[in-house]
């Protein structure tokens, strides 16, 4: 049997608050020999409640990928947001899911976090049944950054209104987005500035429409830094996509159908239309040694 300490939480960012539960997590599960895990849904029960799309800050496989990436957690139970999930009592999930099917020893949740049917189960009620079951529990308190809360709530608007230098001091990383890399117009192509093409997934927000100076990942774990445009590309294209398109710096390849880890720091100007390609590519070669210079400075 593979025991467990399990934080709970959605994890949406895997910001600093969610640190301090992971850090925790796996301290906790070194100490006692067991394997590090989350448990999270595969998508925020309110959305599913509510049927209201919840648009967030990674996908599922980003949270996933941060958490092992970051803070070495090893297991990461990602389980649908089902009926089973939505009925279960908040002591039958503690008891039947956490602990007879997941072989939960050790919990560790949030000063906030509620769970169970009608999210009647707290960090208090917790705490009292791990006591019951002897069970470990911790249960963390809130994080600030500045005076302010860290949380996803205040993460999302950050990165919506484009300010990702502050969105990654809460975040306690750069922002991300992983996706597999399509074709595109190939006009970059035609002016010597190839580019790499990215779709936002469903519901995952994407920074505001804006220039970025930003790292981008390979499949073998290269990086290279890059510029990238995240919008509706005006000077080419008259359509509403919202794209993100990634020029790499130094880089010689094709891309297409491989998977790559864009990192955004730095928004160098918003999105805005050119008169002519030529002007365009001038700016975004300006765009290229601002970029240079940026990861220079680090």
């Amino acid at each position: 049997m593979k025991e467990r300490v399990i934080a709970l939480g959605f994890f949406d960012g895997v910001h600093l608050g969610h640190a301090a539960l992971l850090r925790r997590t796996a301290e906790e599960a070194a100490a006692r020999g067991v394997t590090p895990a989350v448990f999270t849904f595969d998508r925020v029960p309110k959305e599913v409640l509510t049927g209201i799309p919840c648009p967030l800050i990674n996908s599922p496989e980003d949270r996933a990928d941060l958490v092992r990436r970051l803070y070495g957690i090893r297991d990461v139970i990602m389980v649908p947001f089902d009926d089973e999930m939505r009925t279960t009592s908040w002591e039958d999930f503690v008891t039947k899911i956490l602990v007879e099917r997941y072989h939960a020893v050790h919990l560790v949740a949030g000063h906030d976090h509620h769970f169970g049917h009608k999210n009647q189960g707290s960090p208090e009620l917790l705490v009292q049944k791990c006591a019951e079951l002897g069970l470990g529990c911790d249960i963390i308190p809130k994080v600030e950054v500045g005076g302010i809360t860290v949380s996803s709530t205040y993460i999302r608007r950050l990165v919506e209104l484009g300010q990702i230098e502050r969105a990654n001091r809460f975040l306690g990383h750069p922002h991300t987005l992983t996706q597999t890399v399509r074709h595109g117009r190939r006009i970059g192509r035609t002016i010597g500035i190839p580019t790499v093409n990215l779709t936002a997934p469903p519901h995952v927000l994407v920074p505001s429409h804006g220039v970025y100076a930003t790292r981008v990942y390979l499949p073998d774990g290269t990086s290279y830094p890059a510029v990238t445009n995240v919008g509706t590309r005006p000077t080419v294209n008259n359509g509403t996509d919202v794209t993100v398109e990634a020029w790499l710096l130094d880089f010689d390849g094709d891309l297409y159908g491989q998977t790559v880890r864009v990192e955004f720091y730095h928004h160098i100007r918003d999105e805005i239309r050119f008169d002519s390609l030529d002007a365009l590519k001038a700016e975004i070669t300006r765009n290229a040694e601002t970029t240079r210079q940026y990861f220079a400075s680090l």
